[in-house]
């Protein structure tokens, strides 16, 4: 007998204390089977042993260590000592085994019979109980003693396999505890304190970064920090280290690779070579036919392989996976790259087509690899979709030089997919170099695909349209089950044809494509298109003046960011910078600001025209509002010098006129206002000059004492629905403003009154907040027409006029006050929201905010939401 056997483990002084797992243990010596299964170095002793050494057993717990040399006989011989030595009373006729091949079935009767007499039950360790063999004649002879002990035993299994006995009736009877692998895992929370303990403070990105390299495996991050205290950066060690060079490698190697028999290993040493492994990709890549009795073998014996949910399919762990491609270089150089291709080519087969080009690619076969992607018209996975950026890297390393049209075509969208349009361009000028038999239908759809991307890209409306029709007149020639697998294809083209038309000043063309491209969205893979489809409408409404589609298209563009995790590179920002745009004209310059950030933090290093030149008049409006003219004007130039990151279309510099001119009137210099419009040449066609440009002259000519010459212009201007909405409501606010200079109050309250009806179906708020204080004067005039139009923000002239009108008024009393949510039912109602729209905005279903919009009714002693908004107001609580 070997005393060491008999001792509970030391606890480590480095110790992770796991209160959770050791109640666990607690509860379940309660019970009569414990189980702690997990793979080697998952601190299954060490749990054990804590647990034990803590008292928290209904008994000291007796403790026997396993080993695999102990035959069935032995092994009872041995349990028999541990229960003397943990002072255990036994009857002696119980006896004790005579064969060291096995015990008899009276003796295993007699030793329940002796347990169940005892006055405590008695708690039992078995650990490493699955290296006990014949494993099964042990199991079954501890089953049916701890099932005949009427609960004098209670048994605690610790185990790298599941043990042989019926667990399932345990499991159904409930009497069994089971803390497995992904119990054993640590948390962030259990590295960081390890790492603490070894004396190591790392930040918590290097903790992530630990935490899922090792996959929280006990033994890897305590190996990762004794390696961590030997390094002099140990963060850098985080970032790079290498499992292979490290004692992981060793211990991995020895512990589980060398337990394995020769063909067992030579399996792993060939499987490593992908993420995951089927039976038959195995048997395929070592030429035999017992991968899948192996597999589950290896997955049973939680030999660092796992097999993933209830799949066929297998995974290696990352570091064991790492550690054998190394091994198996060294062992078998050259045979890396074969594997890879037979991976590739099983893979290719099995319509795995993402994994069998990242094979291909590992291989270094490039022509299989590119094929594929073109072949099977893939070529939109390189721009969205989950494995997009699995894609990307798998070519990351393809020669540039490759001779091909596939492996053009697929290099020169991977440069696209980098916002890199010269090294685009060269691929697609080397895959336009391969005629002939290379350039079927598939790969002329790939080619005008990425033409349509790069045309955009390029701000080339006439190359993005010729690309498109290219793409349809292909499309009839192609598999059309093949096609329906790619809705990225068509949502991709739609998306890039409608912000090129955006990019070219024409927003109701941008709309109707845009439109199209939002409707061929919602299938898996079109999750990018559809964010960019959304985006580039909420700014094509934007600019047609419409902000209430323009927001609605706007939040559900970020909604489906939101939704789909994209990352930020994959964002454009136009969700953002069209609620930035639709903020200032609402004179929520709080919210404009956030948005307008948001929007610059996502924007790539090659924004869009249309994105620059919205976000350089956005961020001159927010600057003029908060007075600073001189930012303003700092803003919108940068958009019109030699060294500007974007081409400037006509629409474009008419734009930036018009907001320059607005910033040089905010400084109080109507002559530069007046200046720079004249600057600019009339916009493309028979119209000349565009509204918003007679609009802005009219101003500067008002605002230099030339009135009757600004009333001409404005008489001149086209009234129809084609003229944006904010540019019909300035041009009446303005000769509002011109007639209450003339002395004519008659007309100039006919015209205020039509321009806030123009402004109140889109909540145009800032106008008249700087319009001055001849609003006011008019609206305190005309009681009558400040209710009409009690939905203008409270900085706006509308809340003096409501305050002067209700002035020597006694004000109803307010009930009590409104709860947070109802605080933000009413502030939705007050921007004239609907109750569908407040419902979507809070997330609250339309029942819930009748609710809400009923109980403010009360509180506030009002009847109606325009009555709730003026007395909110009127109070300060908007």
């Amino acid at each position: 007998m070997l005393s060491a056997r008999f001792a509970v483990p030391a606890v480590p002084q480095l110790l992770v204390h796991r209160p959770e797992l050791l109640k666990r243990m607690a509860a379940g010596a309660r019970g009569p089977l414990t189980l702690v299964n997990g793979p080697a170095g998952s601190g299954k002793t060490v749990l054990a042993a804590h647990w034990a050494a803590g008292g928290l057993a209904p008994r000291p717990p007796v403790w026997l260590t396993v080993e695999p040399g102990d035959a069935p006989g032995a092994l009872w011989a041995y349990v028999l000592e541990a229960f003397h030595r943990g002072g255990v009373a036994l009857p002696a006729g119980v006896g004790s085994p005579t064969r060291a091949e096995g015990v008899t079935r009276s003796f295993l009767a007699r030793l329940a019979e002796g347990l169940a007499d005892s006055a405590q039950p008695a708690v039992l360790v078995l650990d490493q109980f699955d290296t006990a063999q014949p494993s099964a004649a042990v199991a079954e002879g501890l089953d049916f003693v701890l099932r005949h002990a009427a609960g004098g035993l209670r048994i605690v299994l610790t185990g790298r396999t599941d043990s042989l006995l019926p667990l399932h009736r345990y499991r159904a009877a409930g009497e069994i505890t089971e803390i497995r692998q992904a119990d054993l895992r640590f948390t962030r929370e259990d590295a960081e304190a390890l790492l603490g303990e070894h004396g190591l403070s790392v930040s918590p990105e290097g903790i992530r970064l630990l935490v899922e390299r090792t996959e929280g495996w006990a033994a890897g991050v305590r190996l990762c920090a004794l390696a961590m205290q030997h390094s002099a950066d140990p963060e850098k060690f985080l970032r790079q280290f290498a499992a292979d060079r490290t004692i992981i490698a060793d211990y991995l190697l020895k512990e589980v690779l060398d337990a394995q028999p020769p063909l067992t290993q030579d399996l792993l040493l060939r499987v490593c070579v992908t993420d995951r492994v089927h039976p038959d990709l195995a048997d395929a890549l070592t030429g035999r036919d017992d991968a899948a009795q192996t597999l589950a073998g290896l997955a049973r014996d939680n030999a660092f392989l796992e097999r993933i949910d209830a799949s066929a399919w297998y995974r290696l762990h990352p570091l064991f996976a790492e550690v054998l491609r190394a091994h198996l270089r060294q062992r078998r150089p050259g045979l890396e790259p074969r594997l890879h291709g037979r991976a590739a080519r099983w893979l290719a087969r099995t319509a795995r087509l993402t994994e069998a080009v990242v094979q291909g690619a590992a291989a270094g076969d490039w022509q299989f690899a590119a094929a594929q992607v073109v072949d099977n018209l893939a070529i939109g996975r390189l721009f969205t979709g989950l494995e997009a950026d699995q894609l990307g890297r798998a070519f990351a390393g393809m020669p540039v030089d490759r001779t091909g049209v596939a492996p053009a075509l697929v290099g020169a969208a991977c440069r696209l997919a980098e916002q890199d349009l010269p090294g685009c361009e060269a691929g697609l000028w080397r895959a336009d170099a391969y005629p002939g038999p290379d350039s079927g239908p598939a790969a002329r759809l790939a080619r005008a695909f990425v033409g349509v991307l790069a045309g955009r890209l390029a701000d080339d409306l006439t190359a993005t349209e010729r690309a498109a029709a290219d793409v349809e007149r292909v499309l009839p020639e192609l598999p059309p089950h093949l096609l329906a697998e790619r809705p990225e294809i068509r949502a991709l083209v739609l998306a890039g044809l409608g912000a090129a038309e955006l990019g070219a000043g024409h927003p109701d063309r941008a709309v109707s494509v845009l439109t199209s491209a939002v409707e061929v969205c919602g299938k898996p893979g079109t999750e990018y298109p559809l964010c960019d489809a959304l985006g580039s409408l909420a700014l094509a409404e934007l600019m047609r003046g419409r902000l209430r589609q323009a927001a609605a298209h706007a939040r559900a563009s970020l909604a489906v960011a939101e939704q789909y995790a994209l990352p930020t590179g994959r964002r454009t920002g136009a969700g953002h910078l069209a609620l930035a745009g639709v903020a200032v004209e609402q004179d929520d310059l709080a919210a404009a600001r956030r948005h307008l950030d948001l929007a610059s933090s996502e924007a790539g290093p090659r924004p869009e025209p249309v994105a620059a030149v919205l976000a350089a008049v956005t961020g001159a409006g927010i600057a003029a509002a908060e007075g600073d003219a001189e930012a303003a004007l700092t803003t919108l130039r940068m958009l019109r010098t030699a060294g500007a990151p974007v081409r400037l279309h006509s629409w474009a510099v008419a734009g930036l006129a018009v907001a320059e001119s607005t910033a040089q009137l905010a400084r109080g210099d109507a002559v530069a206002a007046l200046q720079v419009l004249d600057a600019v040449e009339g916009a493309e066609g028979e119209d000349g000059d565009r509204p918003e440009q007679v609009l802005a002259g009219a101003r500067a000519l008002l605002a230099s004492g030339r009135g009757d010459r600004a009333a001409e212009v404005l008489a001149g201007m086209p009234a129809d629905e084609g003229v944006p909405a904010p540019v019909r409501a300035r041009a009446r606010l303005l000769q509002a403003e011109i007639a209450a200079a003339d002395g004519d109050p008659d007309e100039a309250r006919r015209r205020l009154g039509e321009a806030l009806g123009l402004a109140r179906p889109e909540g145009l708020r800032r106008m008249f907040t700087e319009s001055g204080p001849w609003v006011r004067r008019i609206l305190r005039g005309d009681p009558q027409l400040a209710r009409l139009h009690g939905w203008l923000h409270s900085r706006t002239p509308v809340r003096a006029s409501a305050s002067a009108s209700t002035a020597g008024k006694q004000q109803p009393p307010v009930v009590e006050p409104l709860s947070g949510r109802e605080t933000e039912v009413l502030r939705k109602a007050a921007e004239l929201l609907s109750t569908e729209e407040i419902a979507a905005e809070l997330f609250l279903s339309a029942n819930t905010v009748k609710t809400h919009l009923k109980s403010i009714y009360r509180k506030l002693s009002v009847t109606r939401r325009s009555e709730a908004v003026h007395r909110a107001q009127d109070l300060g609580m908007l």
